[in-house]
């Protein structure tokens, strides 16, 4: 995607979590990490990478067990910023029955932790109405930095063809707007979300999802992402940010 320079990039991290190495330096996957950014006053520990870059890169990992068997399995992901250096890692934790079963629907937490192996931020979907019609028990997402601390919702508007959403700080105050394509199944092209003020006049940012290619858009549910955003926007708002882009996922795709 020209805007987000996106570049399909090997993936690593096998089984659960794993302390990864501290420096940008090449692991044996060729991983690079992003330099540790120093401590900053009043920022969620953790976040402080979020406030060098204005771009994130989010990268699927290909789970062959899925392809093979058709079974939904937990999914993880790649956070990198726009030179290719890892920023974040995240995985998602349901149960088997809860992936198969519910599907889009599903509820779900997401664990996402940085280059030190600390969670950071974690992502919590409850179990919601997915129809769009039915505008009294629509799609929330919560956002922790760290896990424990709410920094932020994004919250799903009613609307009759559009997929809206509204992100929110941790006191539940409207502070952005989210309006994606009326129709997000586009062949050969990207697919962009943009962010915008809350009077929906100014854009102030982007969550896009490239098109992968035919083959692996049929047989695989992998996907990459973008998500832009201004440089000194609050490192809580770009939290959640990140936060929108997995509940968008996980709804349109």
């Amino acid at each position: 995607a020209g805007n987000y320079g996106f570049q399909a990039q090997p993936m690593g991290f096998p089984g659960g979590f794993v302390v990864p190495p501290v420096q940008s330096q090449p692991t044996m996957d060729g991983t690079i990490w992003m330099p540790i950014p120093p401590s900053i006053p009043n920022c969620p520990p953790g976040l402080e990478y979020l406030t060098q870059i204005d771009q994130i890169l989010i990268h699927q990992q290909l789970e062959l067990l899925e392809i093979v068997t058709g079974f939904e399995e937990n999914n993880k992901y790649e956070l990198k910023n726009a030179l290719g250096q890892r920023v974040y890692f995240a995985a998602e934790d349901t149960d088997c029955l809860t992936r198969n079963c519910c599907g889009p629907a599903r509820p779900f937490t997401i664990h996402i932790i940085d280059n030190l192996g600390r969670e950071v931020i974690t992502l919590q979907r409850p179990l919601r109405c997915s129809l769009c019609c039915c505008p009294c028990c629509l799609q929330e997402l919560e956002v922790q930095a760290p896990p424990g601390t709410t920094v932020g919702y994004v919250v799903q508007n009613w609307h009759a063809c559009l997929p809206k959403f509204t992100i929110q700080d941790e006191k539940r105050t409207d502070i952005l707007k989210i309006a994606g394509p009326c129709i997000v199944c586009q062949c050969c092209e990207d697919i962009h979300f943009e962010v915008k003020s809350l009077d929906e006049t100014c854009a102030v940012g982007r969550i896009s999802k490239q098109w992968t290619g035919f083959v692996r858009e049929v047989f695989t549910d992998t996907d990459n992402f973008g998500i832009s955003f201004p440089m000194d926007l609050d490192v809580k708002m770009k939290a959640v940010m990140i936060g929108a882009c997995f509940l968008i996922v996980s709804l349109s795709f």
